[in-house]
């Protein structure tokens, strides 16, 4: 007999909805929170001088005392980078699989945060009790080894959350997704999934990862005499493996470049996740021991960030490596949104340096496509369906998949960040909104930049700066000196003489009409001096620079 399901769980989401990247979600039930995942993201381009972005949790830190632990499905940024920073706040248990928590514990040491933070290792299969929640981990498969989808038991019935997967039959590393168990839950009842979108709009399956295996083997037997270099992303471990099978069966010695890449090679190959013949590593300083086609360099940069590896090399900025004439190129990742015009940069830098590009069939997605979507449902055969991790668009494409199952749009439900979604047997509705939103990290800086200091930035870096300098008598108020220009930004001073005297004759002009009018407050002073200088700028040139005038008092 089938037990009755009692009350009703709220699902938040408090990031990655709306976005790839920042995901968080907290899950409610009567006094127990727990928490999927606590992951960051990367800056726009109009973000000047953010390092990244790390999700607002006032919620949980209003409700601190239901919180009983994070539960993260896999080591990426985008799931686990904000762990350091939200857990100064809220320090509760941690709970993943073995990779994944290597990767954790690299982060704490960075924060000196390992003593403080309690974690445990979770296995394929295992449980773990949280207040009202008992959460198991299930196998899945992604672009990165020990990934779990959660199960997730509470009173009010399963919530079945898929984490970034893909349907892989041939992994590189472990074993095959566990549909079995999905298969299992799925005669329980499972009340809502929570299912990954990111590849929603592409038609039919993911390739294996397998697939790029061969790929690489080819492109390392058509270039025998280059030195190979290939970009990915640095979490994708199983690439890397595949990446240095081809160099050991050709002969080849392998150097990493790219602190995240050098990081997670040293984490995974100490877990053994990665497999590296001895001998097969060399430092890059080695590098000038070998003849080029002795060598196979890999390296982070595969999304043409300005900083990253690669672009360096590109650009002649990297200390230890520049790109010659002959060296063969791979690009082994597709551009993500947004960044396709910086990875065409870096791919025409490379060109004209003489180098040969190769980006295409050398990656497949860590992400599942619309049939393998349609398999998790048609396993699982949850009452609700909540698209996450994607984009607006990406969420309303699994919406349009899930329907075609013969789902009730209705029950098919698209949230927003913040939402407050209630759950239960009978109905499924946003019953309130909690904040959310972007904590910007700068430097060591944590949130002290907000939308103003950014617009502040935007407008110096669009407009550059004008400051005015001049001194009042204490007493009369007169105009003692000055007034003085500087300006930054704005123009070349030796070519604008003319137009910096006609500046200093209208704030003189603006300081004697305050002073005929006993105007002595100085903040209205500036405020003119502001409007006057900031109108005859915009006639004369249709610029805005910022105005920053400043007067010093003297006494006589």
């Amino acid at each position: 007999m089938k037990k009755e399901n009692i009350g009703s769980v709220k699902v938040i989401p408090l990031g990655g909805l709306e976005q790839i990247g920042m995901n968080i979600t907290a899950i409610e039930y009567d006094d127990s929170i727990i928490v999927v995942d606590c992951g960051l993201s990367f800056p726009e381009e109009d973000m000047l001088g953010i390092d990244l972005i790390i999700p607002d949790v006032t919620y949980l830190k209003e409700n601190i005392d239901k919180v009983k632990g994070f539960v993260i499905t896999h080591g990426h940024e985008d799931h686990i980078g904000a762990i350091p920073y939200v857990l100064k706040d809220i320090n509760v248990p941690v709970y993943a699989t073995r990779l994944t928590m290597g990767l954790i514990e690299s982060k704490l040491k960075e924060h000196n945060m390992t003593r403080e933070v309690k974690r445990k290792v979770v296995k394929y299969g295992q449980s773990v009790t949280l207040g009202d929640f008992r959460v198991e981990f299930v196998r899945t498969n992604h672009s990165i080894a020990d990934a779990a989808a959660l199960a997730i038991f509470s009173p009010a019935g399963i919530i079945f959350h898929t984490g970034d997967f893909k349907v892989d039959y041939t992994p590189v590393n472990g074993e095959a997704i566990d549909l079995q168990r999905l298969g299992e839950l799925g005669k329980k009842g499972v009340l809502a999934v929570m299912c990954d979108s990111t590849n929603a709009l592409r038609p039919g399956f993911t390739m294996s990862e397998r697939t790029v295996g061969s790929t690489f083997d080819k492109i390392f037997n058509d270039n025998k005499n280059s030195r190979i270099i290939i970009a990915t992303f640095a979490s994708n471990v199983d690439r890397v493996q595949q990446i240095i099978n081809s160099a050991v069966k050709y002969g080849r010695k392998v150097c990493v470049e790219g602190r995240s890449m050098v990081n997670i090679i040293e984490v995974a190959e100490e877990l053994e996740y990665l497999h590296i013949p001895d001998g097969t590593l060399i430092e890059t300083e080695n590098m000038k021991n070998y003849t080029p086609e002795q060598i196979v360099l890999i390296t982070t940069g595969s999304q043409g960030e300005s900083m990253a590896a690669l672009s360096r090399m590109a650009a002649n900025l990297h200390r230890k490596v520049s790109i010659q004439p002959g060296d063969c190129v791979v690009f082994s990742s597709t551009p993500i949104p947004g960044n396709e015009k910086s990875v065409a940069k870096v791919i025409n830098e490379l060109g004209m340096k003489g180098a040969k590009v190769i980006f295409q069939d050398t990656h497949v997605s860590g992400h599942a496509c619309q049939e393998e979507i349609k398999l998790i449902y048609s396993l699982l055969k949850p009452k609700y369906a909540i698209p996450v991790h994607g984009e607006y668009r990406h969420l309303v494409g699994q919406k349009e998949v899930v329907m075609s199952l013969g789902y009730d749009k209705e029950n098919v439900i698209i949230m927003k960040s913040g939402d407050v979604l209630e759950l239960s047997d009978e109905k499924a509705e946003v019953v309130g909104h909690v904040q959310t939103g972007d904590i910007l990290v700068d430097g060591l800086g944590v949130g002290d930049v907000g939308n103003i200091v950014l617009r502040d930035r935007q407008n110096l870096a669009e407009n550059g700066i004008i400051i005015v300098v001049l001194t009042l008598e204490k007493h009369s108020g007169q105009l003692v000196a000055g007034p003085d220009i500087v300006t930054r930004g704005f123009v070349y001073v030796r070519e604008a003489e003319e137009l910096l005297d006609e500046a200093k004759a209208i704030v003189t002009d603006s300081v004697y009409r305050c002073l005929d009018k006993n105007i002595t407050d100085w903040s209205k002073i500036k405020n003119i001096i502001k409007d006057d200088l900031s109108e005859y700028l915009w006639k004369k040139m249709k610029r805005n620079p910022v105005i920053l005038p400043i007067i010093m008092e003297a006494q006589l």
